[in-house]
């Protein structure tokens, strides 16, 4: 009998695209290179090591592993005592050191020389490529970084807090402020039964010492509940007041702070969030007795900023693996990304990219020029709200089209496309839904309407020969709102599109420019991708936005 050779492998892998890794995302990223044009080398350099690390294996390890090793709640130790901690994995305080050690959480409070008149900016394009390797634990980075906004309305509380929340070392250890080499800051503002409408907390501050406050009640969502401090809001007879409440004593003791159980999120996973409830918890006041909405505010912001700064970061790392893999993979003969309905679908995602990348860079801008601008002041003013409205609105369905193009390879465990799917939702959520932002631009309307048309000027002024038209047509719908609170969702986003149309064609992007506008501003009812017409040359879109890897 002749021998047979016996083949065990039942097959090969065949057009399957090589993992999307090992790249720059900074340098592959038109929009950003195009924004980071003019600034310094060392910027410039600081960006450029931030998107060959998203991008590294190891990295992309460390983003899976923290998401899928969720945060675990401690509330005793083996000998029966309250300890109240929350461990985490090892893979997300080397996410943390990392982003501290770029200073995420700092950068624009240091006064760097060469950040001057663009640390907003300079910071937004770290920021964002960050966003795209994992946003979870950029939600203590987030908040430790707008803190100080509202922490520095205590002169006392800063000289002592300030310090550490401004080193770029990372301190997981549990101990109070004062044995610790740096510090992040968290937030607990909404209650059960008020959610967004925190005036109705009914958490309770007693006054125990000049500007110090004993704080009693309950928190329904308390984020990084690892963090230092938090700022809380509590009735006091004044009225509302804000406090940084310490999560340790000086002697060591827990502040009062029990958690009662972390909440099972749909996405951001790598952080937690809890319920916590607290009796007699030591607070210092910051800002004025009664005025802590007003305290909050310019924390807020910030924080709005980095919620659009977020999706526009996974936005963009979703589109980017999508493009790869679908310029690698042969379906019909050739490659998918050459496929003609193929090719229209991710042009037309690609232009909401590039144009959520530039307003919310736009907007960072006008963070920075805001203090000595008043037409950039009246800009950050109007269109944050707008900004974040729209971009983050947007996420979740861009990132579900993109994870579709990759069929059931998008809708796997293994691929980051999944977790920033589950992660798209919760930045429209957080720090004001849709409704709360299209009802913060009609407040701004209400209280200055020369505002709104010192923005309008300014985005005319670039929109070429959609000008006119835009005026006409952002004026109308002001006026609208004015009689119909109910059309200011509509009014947000055609102030959305006309800030992103203008945006592009000031910095040059041609045809991007002419294909966002026309496509968008038309007044056409979109619902899906690949509705671009064959005007635009759906692969030039394609290949100007995420250009190949060399």
């Amino acid at each position: 009998m002749s021998k047979m050779t016996v083949n065990r492998m039942t097959h090969e892998v065949l057009n399957q695209p090589k993992p999307y890794v090992g790249i720059n995302a900074y340098q592959a990223d038109p929009m950003l290179c195009e924004a980071a044009g003019q600034m310094p080398k060392k910027v410039r350099d600081d960006m450029s090591a931030i998107g060959r690390f998203v991008m590294s294996p190891e990295a992309q390890d460390l983003a899976r592993i923290a998401n899928q090793s969720t945060p675990q709640l401690k509330t005793f130790d083996q000998s029966g005592n309250r300890i109240d901690q929350v461990e985490f994995h090892p893979a997300y305080h080397a996410l943390m050191r990392r982003s501290c050690a770029s200073g995420l959480h700092s950068s624009i409070w240091e006064g760097l020389p060469e950040e001057k008149g663009i640390a907003h900016q300079a910071r937004g394009i770290r920021f964002f490529l960050t966003a795209g390797l994992e946003c979870g634990h950029l939600c203590p980075v987030t908040m430790t970084h707008a803190s100080l906004a509202t922490i520095r309305m205590n002169a006392s509380v800063y000289k002592i807090w300030a310090p550490k929340i401004l080193s770029r070392s990372y301190d997981s250890s549990q101990k109070p402020v004062g044995a610790k080499g740096s510090a992040t800051i968290g937030m607990g503002m909404t209650e059960k039964q008020g959610g967004t409408d925190v005036r109705a907390n009914t958490s309770r501050a007693d006054k125990a010492g000049e500007g110090v406050y004993r704080l009693t009640g309950h928190k329904w969502f308390m984020s990084a509940p690892m963090s230092d401090a938090f700022l809380m809001l509590a009735q006091m007879p004044e009225g509302l007041g804000c406090f940084l409440v310490p999560r340790f004593l000086e002697d060591g003791k827990t502040n009062g702070l029990q958690f009662q159980r972390l909440k099972d999120k749909l996405g951001n996973r790598s952080n937690a969030s809890s319920e916590v409830e607290f009796a007699n918890s030591y607070g210092y006041l910051l800002g004025e007795p009664g005025k802590g909405v007003r305290t909050i505010l310019e924390m807020v912001t910030l924080t709005r900023l980095d919620c659009a700064l977020a999706s526009a970061g996974i936005m963009r790392a979703s589109l980017a693996e999508t493009v790869h893999h679908c310029r690698q993979r042969q379906v019909f003969g050739k490659a998918l990304v050459d496929q003609p309905l193929m090719a229209r679908v991710q042009a037309d995602m690609a232009l909401d990219v590039a144009a959520a990348t530039a307003l919310v860079l736009r907007l960072a801008r006008a963070f920075d020029n805001s203090n000595h601008d008043e037409q950039e002041a009246a800009y950050a003013r109007v269109m944050t709200p707008v900004v974040k409205y729209w971009i983050c609105k947007m996420a979740p369905a861009l990132i579900y089209e993109a994870m579709e193009c990759l069929g059931g390879n998008g809708y796997v465990e293994e691929r980051a496309l999944a977790r920033h799917y589950r992660e798209a939702p919760v930045n429209a959520i957080w720090e004001g839904s849709g409704n709360v932002m299209a009802l913060d631009l009609l407040r701004t309307l209400s209280k200055d309407g020369r505002q709104l048309e010192a923005v309008i000027a300014a985005i005319a002024g670039d929109l070429g020969p959609f000008s006119k038209r835009t005026v006409d047509v952002l004026t109308a719908a002001a006026a609208l709102c004015q009689r119909d609170e109910g059309a200011a969702r509509m009014f947000a986003e055609q102030l959305a599109y006309s800030a992103a149309a203008a945006e592009l064609y000031r910095l040059g992007a041609g045809r991007i420019a002419d294909a966002f506008a026309e496509s968008r501003m038309a007044g056409a009812w979109r619902t899906t991708y690949g509705m671009l017409d064959m005007r635009f040359d759906a692969g030039q879109i394609v290949s100007l936005l995420y250009p190949e890897a060399r």
